[in-house]
């Protein structure tokens, strides 16, 4: 590689990073979530297009497959639970309501759910056939995954992720220029890339968890779904999820941890709870 395209490609990685701005996608509730989130180097639009379409993908393999909505109660339980917890997402987001909302139960053993951007949900079988949560158990799962939607964790991943992209660049090019070895190029990338998976993903990630933890708790609250029932989930998780990685090394908190904060957090949004309960939600 020429001189002058190594500096270039330097150049480019550096405006790229640098005019990435931080922002917080979200109001801060009553728990108090206010992180700057670095999602500059990928549009709202294009992580929601990319969500819907991995959804749809989804959807239409489930449907083949004969895995979807295949329990017509429980499909209805999901999206009524759904229904209530989305009528309070522009608490946080005043766009959030008009979003197109999809909920869908997919056949799986897999102890799981999720919401992409943009508010397409699903909830595996798994999750309600081996966890049996009750409805304030099951809105603390579904409220903990709208959040990620509404804090736009897909987008924050992808923008972390280019800018790892343009990062790496710049160094395979920094040291094939100082070194004039295009060998010692490839090996900076090979090195870079689990320097920055560790130095990138991780702790963000986790934070993630928080985020959605705290979010979750207090749009189930607003619902009408007791607190508390985080509290007795992450129990029911924790018995049957096995061995985990200590919490440095994983993407997700541990279950003392979380439940920790749970625990702090509770006093907070009881009286959402208590109030919606006095209307009748």
């Amino acid at each position: 590689m020429k001189k002058s395209i190594k500096l270039t490609l330097i150049a480019l990685a550096l405006v790229q990073l640098t005019s990435c701005t931080t922002v917080s996608t979200t109001n801060k509730g009553n728990v108090g979530v206010d992180r700057k989130q670095y999602v500059g180097l990928v549009s709202e639009q294009e992580a929601v297009e990319q969500s819907a379409l991995a959804y749809q993908q989804t959807v239409k393999d489930a449907q083949a497959k004969k895995l979807l909505n295949t329990d017509s109660a429980e499909t209805k339980r999901v999206r009524a639970i759904a229904d209530k917890l989305i009528a309070h997402v522009g608490v946080f987001r005043s766009d959030a309501p008009s979003w197109k909302w999809e909920v869908n139960v997919q056949e799986s053993k897999e102890i799981n759910a999720y919401c992409m951007a943009g508010g397409k949900i699903m909830v595996y079988t798994g999750l309600i056939d081996q966890i049996k949560p009750t409805d304030d158990e099951l809105a603390a799962v579904m409220g903990h995954e709208i959040a990620h939607a509404l804090r736009e964790h897909v987008r924050e991943r992808m923008s972390r992720a280019k800018a790892q992209q343009y990062g790496l660049l710049g160094l395979a090019a920094v040291v094939g220029l100082s070194t004039k070895n295009a060998d010692n190029a490839v090996q900076a990338l090979a090195l870079g890339g689990t320097v920055a998976a560790v130095a990138l993903t991780l702790p963000n990630s986790r934070t993630a968890e928080h985020e959605a933890d705290q979010i979750g708790l207090e749009l189930a609250a607003r619902a009408g779904y007791n607190p508390n029932a985080a509290l007795t989930l992450w129990q029911k998780m924790s018995a049957v999820g096995g061995e985990k990685p200590p919490e440095i090394l994983s993407t997700h908190p541990s279950d003392e941890s979380r439940m920790a904060d749970i625990k702090r957090l509770i006093p907070s949004v009881m009286p959402l709870y208590e109030q919606a309960k006095k209307q009748g939600k």
